[in-house]
């Protein structure tokens, strides 16, 4: 079976997990989130459950308010950095993919560049790049701004800066670097094609001080649910994290987003789209059940709260937990995560849960599927054979042991059904991913 045809699978990897109360399961460990033979240990685990991508989510800030809260949810409060990071997984790992988020609207161009490409050379071939915009103010504060910049403004200077980097990686030819001793030649100087950039939001004359990356260049992964968003993605994307809560939904989005790629001279089996999936897995329905409501039980009201007003874009503070959000509340737009805000209004609007329902029932764009592992591969397959999606991003609420369960109980039922790989088929993230290396566009033109 090819790397076309099998479901594609990253996980989003969290130190104990993705789950807000993750940190308070005694099976956890307490200082996982820098420790890095924890991390190693689980790309390792990744990596035999044949997944694609090992993925690092960030943001560079620690949150400076409402600290009481964020003390009871920790998430991004003490973090590695993770380029860093996955550097050092690399020499851990063979085969999977190493992906981590990096924004354009907090680095430059230039450095960003340069730190992908030494990665891919790191891994042989394995970096991806999760272009955002950044969603939360307590990261531009560190740099400089009072709050981000409008979200559609955000994107603009994205494109220009994706645009940046993609030349820059090209700005040595494959065989530029040649090393001849004999002719006392390092490397031929017609292969080199500086970049001359004078654009709106960047300025730069320069080629990078490394030769190209092995895959040509980094996969990129991107994951805008907005109009801004998802033509960004057509345009530039070659992984597309989603998060429509059902079959019917996703397969409207696979279809809208790949629909579009034909106007950037794209087709659609350039683009992997990979929904979000978290799942609980027991011996039964109930145990999978019960094991949820166990963690959703140890999610305190204060975080709950702050979960929701993130994402609301509002304060919630003053609002009593037992009756619904009311309607004037609701802002009128969204300048962060459109895909969550769309969502809590839709809660608020449709279902007419109390604040404290609500606390409960969020979690952020996904619904966790609980299951026997035989539950789970139907309902993953179920996915697949709709055309609503290429793959999966798994999103495990503890760790190690969400993606153990996964990797020991549900990956074998889908090997069994030809839906997953037994083996890597390639040495580099594209090549197992069935994506084709780009050519150089000096060579090209």
């Amino acid at each position: 079976m090819t790397a076309q045809k099998h479901m594609a699978l990253a996980a989003l990897v969290q130190g104990t997990g993705a789950h807000p109360a993750s940190w308070l399961q005694t099976d956890t460990q307490d200082d996982a989130s820098t420790d890095i033979e924890h991390f190693r240990r689980l790309a390792q685990l990744a990596e035999r459950g044949r997944f694609d991508i090992f993925f690092i989510a960030d943001t560079p800030a620690a949150r400076t308010e409402n600290l009481h809260a964020w003390s009871r949810f920790p998430m991004f409060m003490n973090v590695l950095e993770p380029i860093t990071l996955l550097a050092a997984l690399a020499g851990a790992t063979k085969h999977i993919g190493l992906g981590a988020t990096a924004s354009t609207s907090f680095f430059e161009p230039y450095n960003l560049a340069r730190q992908f490409a030494s990665l891919d050379h790191i891994s042989h071939g394995r970096a991806a790049w999760n272009v955002v915009t950044s969603a939360n103010d307590y990261a531009a504060r560190n740099f400089g701004l009072d709050k981000l910049p409008p979200h559609d403004k955000r994107y603009d200077k994205a494109k220009e800066f994706v645009e940046v980097v993609e030349a820059l990686w090209d700005s040595w030819e494959d065989d530029a670097f040649v090393n001849d001793r004999e002719q006392g030649l390092a490397f031929l100087p017609e292969k080199q094609h500086p970049l001359d950039h004078d654009g709106v939001y960047f300025k730069l004359h320069g080629a990078l001080n490394i030769a190209r990356p092995p895959q040509g260049k980094p996969v990129i992964i991107q994951a805008g649910a907005s109009e801004t968003g998802k033509e960004f993605a057509a345009r530039t994307a070659e992984v597309v994290f989603a998060s429509d809560p059902t079959v019917e939904a996703g397969k409207r989005f696979y279809d809208d987003l790949k629909g579009r790629m034909a106007k950037y001279g794209r087709s659609p089996e350039e683009m992997k789209i990979l929904t979000g999936l978290s799942v609980v897995i027991g011996a039964t329905e109930a145990e999978a059940e019960d094991k949820y409501q166990t963690l959703q039980g140890m999610i305190h009201p204060d975080v709950g709260r702050m979960r929701l007003a993130t994402d609301l874009e509002t304060d919630l503070s003053d609002l009593p937990l037992d009756e619904p959000i009311p309607e004037h509340r609701i802002p009128q737009t969204s300048n962060h995560h459109r895909a969550y805000f769309d969502h809590i209004v839709r809660m608020i609007r449709e279902e007419k849960l109390t604040l404290r329902e609500m606390c409960m029932r969020y979690e952020r764009g996904n619904v966790t599927f609980r299951g026997t592992p035989v539950q789970v591969a139907d309902h993953m397959q179920a996915w697949l054979d709709a055309g609503a999606a290429d793959g999966f991003m798994m999103i495990f609420h503890t760790m190690p042991g969400g993606m153990r369960d996964f990797i020991d109980q549900v990956v074998p039922i889908l090997q069994q059904r030809g839906l997953m790989r037994t083996e890597y088929e390639g040495s580099t993230l594209r090549e197992n991913l069935g994506l084709k290396r780009p050519e150089n566009r000096y060579v090209a033109g």
